[in-house]
C-alpha cells in the first residue's frame, strides 16, 4: 500500500495497529465490518503480507480448521472470510468436493493475502520506530519510517492515535548453544523458519541433522527423508523431550483453546498460570498424529526390501555445545538426559526447528515504559480485555495479540482464537458490543466456581461513533 498521507497523518486515529499479521489482520477486517466506522491504520515493515513463507512446505496443512479463519467463528457472513475467499476464486465447488477440514498451509497464506490486498486501511513498507504518550494531546504518538523497495529508509512520519493495536509476532528461537553456528558462512546451519530458502542447499548435503521435534522439526524431517535416495539417507533427527509427541486433539483437550479456558487461566494466580504453562508444551507443540503417521510409513517403506534407512530418530537428547570442523562439518556435543551418557556427532548441516519466542517491544515501547504495571517477572499486566494495564494518566488502551500467553494460556497463539480477541478488542474500544460473544464456549467446567463472562459497559467511548450506513 502507498504511504499515510498527511492529512491522515495529523488526524488522531482511533486504532493503530503494529503490525500486519494473521491477528491484526483478523482486527482490521472484523473493524472494517464495524456499523458505526472506526478510523484506523495499520502499519507492517514488510512490503506484502507473508506469513512463515520458510516453512509453506508442499502437502503441509494448517493445524487448525479452515473455519479458524479470520473473521468466521464471529462473523461468519463478514466478506473476509475464507469460503467468500474461495467463493471469489472460483473454487467453492472443489473445495466442497475436497471435503478438506484442515487447507494447506500455502493455501491460508494466500487467504491472507487476497484479505491484505483489498482491505483499505493497511500500510506495507511502513517501519514502527517508537510508541509515546501524550499527556498534552491525550494521544499515542507514533513514529515511522517509510521503506522503498529495498528496505531503505525513504521518509519520515508521524500519526497520532487513540489506541494502539500490538501484532508484532515471534521471531525464530536460536538456542544458545549453537547461535555462534548460524551466522557462519559455510556449513548450512539454519533455522527452520528459513528452511524453504535453504533447501536445496541442504539436499545436497550428505548428512543432515534435525534438532527439535514440534511440527515444524517434523515436516521438515519428512520432506527431507523423502527427497534422500534409499539407503543413503544420512539423516538425524533429535530432540530434547522424551518422545515424538503428538499434540493433544482430543475433542475435549482441544477446549483448552477456547475463550472459557483463557478466562479461568486469566483469573489464576501468577505463579500458578506460570506453573501450568510450562506443563503444557503437548497442547500446542507436539506433532500432528498425521504427520507421524507419514514419517512412520515413509520409513517402513524403506524397508520392504530388507535392511533399515540410514535416519537415526533420538529423543531424550540434549545439545550441550556445537563447533566446526575444518570448513565444511559441524560437531555436536551431545548428552542423553535419561542416561547421562555424552557423545558427539558430525553432520554436514544442521536445522533448528527450536520455535519461536516473543518479539521484544520494550525499545518500541521505551516511551511508554514508565506507564506500564508489569508482574513479579517483569512482564506487562495484560487484562481479561487484552489490554496492557497502565497508569490513570493514560488514558488510551494498548492492545495486544499474541503476548499473552502468561496472563491467557495456550490459546494466545492459536488461530482459533484470532477472531474471538480481535471481537473482543473492539467491543472493548467502542464501548459497545458490535460483535456479541458467546457466553460459554466449553463443555469443560475449568474450576469449581467459574467468573462471569465479563460485559462490557456502554460508556468511556475511545472513539465518536458516526451514523450508521444501511
Amino acid at each position: 500500500m502507498s504511504a499515510t498521507p498527511p492529512a491522515e497523518a495529523e488526524q488522531p486515529h482511533d486504532l493503530v495497529g503494529i503490525g500486519i499479521g494473521p491477528f491484526n489482520l483478523s482486527l482490521a477486517a472484523l473493524a472494517h465490518g464495524l456499523r458505526s466506522p472506526l478510523h484506523s491504520a495499520f502499519y507492517e515493515q514488510g512490503h506484502h503480507f507473508s506469513w512463515h513463507p520458510g516453512l509453506l512446505i508442499e502437502g503441509a496443512r494448517v493445524q487448525v480448521p479452515f473455519l479458524a479463519d479470520l473473521v468466521s467463528l464471529i462473523d461468519p457472513a463478514s466478506p473476509w472470510s475464507f469460503l467468500n475467499y474461495l467463493r471469489s476464486r472460483e473454487r467453492l465447488f472443489p473445495f466442497y468436493f475436497a471435503e478438506r477440514f484442515h487447507i494447506h498451509r500455502a493455501e491460508y497464506e494466500a487467504y491472507c493475502r487476497w484479505v491484505s490486498h483489498s482491505l483499505p486501511g493497511l500500510h506495507f513498507g511502513h517501519q514502527i520506530d517508537s510508541v509515546r504518550w501524550s499527556p498534552d494531546r491525550q494521544l499515542f504518538e507514533v513514529d515511522f519510517t517509510q521503506l522503498d523497495g529495498d528496505g531503505e529508509a525513504e521518509a519520515l512520519g508521524r500519526t497520532y492515535a487513540r489506541n494502539i493495536a500490538l501484532g508484532v509476532g515471534t521471531e525464530p528461537y536460536v538456542p544458545e548453544p549453537l547461535r555462534p553456528l548460524v551466522d557462519a558462512p559455510t556449513a548450512p546451519v539454519i533455522h527452520s523458519a528459513d528452511y524453504l530458502d535453504h533447501r536445496d542447499r541442504l539436499l545436497a548435503a550428505e548428512h543432515i541433522t534435525v534438532i527439535g521435534s514440534g511440527q515444524s522439526g517434523a515436516e521438515i524431517f519428512l520432506d527431507l527423508l523423502r527427497q534422500r535416495p534409499l539407503g543413503r539417507e544420512g539423516l538425524h533427527w533429535l530432540t530434547r523431550t522424551e518422545a515424538f509427541t503428538p499434540m493433544e486433539y482430543s475433542k475435549l483437550g482441544l477446549e483448552h483453546f477456547t475463550p472459557d479456558y483463557s478466562r479461568y487461566f486469566h483469573a489464576l494466580p501468577e505463579q500458578t498460570r506460570d506453573h501450568l504453562a510450562f506443563g503444557q508444551w503437548h497442547l500446542h507443540k507436539g506433532i500432528d498424529a498425521g504427520t507421524i503417521a507419514d514419517i512412520h510409513e515413509e520409513l517402513y517403506r524403506r524397508t520392504l526390501h530388507g535392511g533399515w534407512p540410514d535416519a537415526v530418530l533420538t529423543p531424550g537428547v540434549r545439545v550441550r555445545t556445537a563447533g566446526r570442523v575444518a570448513t565444511t562439518k559441524v560437531e555436536l556435543h551431545l548428552e542423553h538426559l535419561q542416561q547421562a551418557v555424552r557423545s558427539r556427532l558430525m553432520t554436514d548441516a544442521v536445522v533448528l526447528a527450536t520455535g519461536y519466542r516473543e518479539r521484544p517491544v520494550d525499545l518500541l515501547l521505551a516511551g511508554i515504559d514508565p506507564y506500564l504495571r508489569r508482574d513479579a517477572a517483569g512482564r506487562p499486566h495484560i487484562d481479561t480485555e487484552y489490554r496492557m494495564v497502565t497508569d490513570n494518566l493514560v488514558t488510551g488502551s494498548i492492545y495486544v495479540q499474541n503476548a499473552e500467553t502468561h496472563t491467557h494460556g495456550v490459546g494466545a497463539p492459536d488461530l482459533g482464537l484470532a477472531a474471538w480477541r480481535s471481537a473482543t478488542i473492539l467491543n472493548s474500544l467502542t464501548g459497545q458490543e458490535p460483535y456479541p460473544l458467546p457466553r460459554r464456549t466449553a463443555f469443560t467446567s475449568f474450576g469449581l466456581e467459574q467468573p462471569a463472562p465479563p460485559r462490557v459497559p456502554v460508556q468511556g467511548m475511545h472513539f465518536t461513533p458516526l451514523a450508521p450506513s444501511f
